[in-house]
């Protein structure tokens, strides 16, 4: 790349205060994602290199379109100062565009744009969305875990677990070893919000800072953990939740439930011998149940796996897979399963998403309740329209 011509000076900005105004701008940046394809001109049909993704300066990450950029030397995780960059809107949101006209080159650590602490803004848990960054995140540390992931070719180990504040609770994802251990307080800054499998996660790299603080007005790990259960009504307005606790009645029970298979490498269902994913495979037998929870005021669908679809249902997988022999039809056993299930009162506790189906738990437990008959009528009454408050 090209050193940038002092000669020119666009005002220099943080990305956090860019926008069409602002155009041309000067910015150091570090490339946090690229992807390099080629378009055709509308003009004459000719291939032009288009280089376009991420870049942060820790104040903000806005997408950049790259117009022929150099074949070679660019990088993710290079950090780059771009002379004369414009900016334009796309999808309601800020966009540096690199052209001819922008003079690029590389940058180091050091011009990356000092952020004190108290620069960012506070937010509470039940503030951030995706794609949130920019902020300062004070909470507790409710639990903690590893996980190996792979990363194309490459092995690594995320560290994950909850937060909460008095707000609400949130997973994170740490992909450098903070040391964070459940029952800690912590001040979060540098990192960042994304949607993971429909739910919000806090994403820790190596941009983000971690300072230990005195726990005031923070909830217990225990606290979180052991909530009272909530109103399905309640939720069916909010994105997510985590560590939720609900009870209600088995009402139903979605097929695919009962006996099904699953590829061997990636655990999807799969049907007539098919993963969607891998093919033609052996299918690995496995139990699971997926029951809709009804309070009064909503519904939810919990995805139950093998060790408690067995434990609700009374039969293994063993004498599942003996009873098909025997009978080979398999709904015989889906309606083996929902009489065992249908019209029990369970206490599940988990993650909850909604989408357009409606809310859907992943649940961490899950235990059968008896109904208290007269706190069940005194809240059904308190519910009633021209009930005394």
């Amino acid at each position: 790349m090209a050193s940038p011509d002092p000669s020119a000076h666009p005002a220099e900005v943080r990305l956090r205060d860019l926008g069409p105004a602002t155009s041309p701008v000067e910015v150091v940046a570090r490339i946090v994602t690229l992807e390099r394809r080629e378009v055709a001109r509308r003009a004459d049909g000719a291939r032009r290199a288009l280089l376009s993704g991420l870049v942060s300066d820790g104040t903000a990450t806005v997408r950049f379109t790259w117009w022929d950029p150099p074949r070679e030397g660019v990088e993710r995780g290079e950090i780059v100062r771009a002379v004369g960059a414009e900016v334009r809107e796309f999808r309601g949101r800020p966009e540096l565009v690199f052209s001819w006209k922008t003079r690029i080159g590389p940058a180091g650590e050091a011009e990356l744009p000092r952020i004190a602490p108290d620069e960012f803004p506070l937010r509470t848990v039940r503030e951030l969305r995706s794609p949130a960054e920019g902020f300062r995140l004070e909470a507790r540390v409710v639990r903690t875990a590893e996980r190996s992931v792979s990363v194309g070719e490459e092995q690594r180990v995320v560290h994950e677990g909850l937060l909460a504040d008095g707000s609400g609770s949130l997973a994170f994802a740490a992909w450098s070893d903070f040391g964070l251990r459940a029952g800690e307080a912590v001040r979060f800054t540098g990192a960042y919000v994304r949607l993971f499998r429909g739910r919000p996660q806090l994403v820790l790299d190596e941009r983000a800072t971690v300072v230990r603080i005195e726990p005031t007005g923070l909830p217990e790990p225990a606290q979180v953990l052991r909530s009272p259960p909530r109103l399905l009504g309640e939720l069916e307005s909010e994105p997510s939740a985590e560590a939720v606790a609900v009870e209600g009645t088995v009402v139903q029970l979605v097929p695919p439930s009962g006996l099904v298979y699953r590829c061997p490498t990636c655990r999807r269902l799969v049907s007539g011998g098919l993963c969607r994913i891998h093919g033609e495979v052996a299918g690995v037998a496995d139990l699971r149940a997926r029951l809709v929870l009804d309070d009064g005021t909503g519904s939810v669908v919990v995805a139950v796996d093998r060790p408690t679809t067995e434990r609700l249902w009374g039969t293994t997988l063993d004498e599942a897979r003996r009873r098909l022999q025997d009978q080979p039809d398999p709904s015989l056993l889906e309606e083996s399963l929902a009489e065992a299930v249908v019209g029990r009162r369970l206490r599940a506790r988990g993650s909850i998403v909604r989408d357009e189906w409606g809310l859907h738990l992943t649940p961490e437990a899950i235990e059968a309740t008896e109904v208290d008959l007269e706190t069940a009528a005194e809240e059904l009454a308190r519910r009633l329209p021209g009930s005394a408050p």
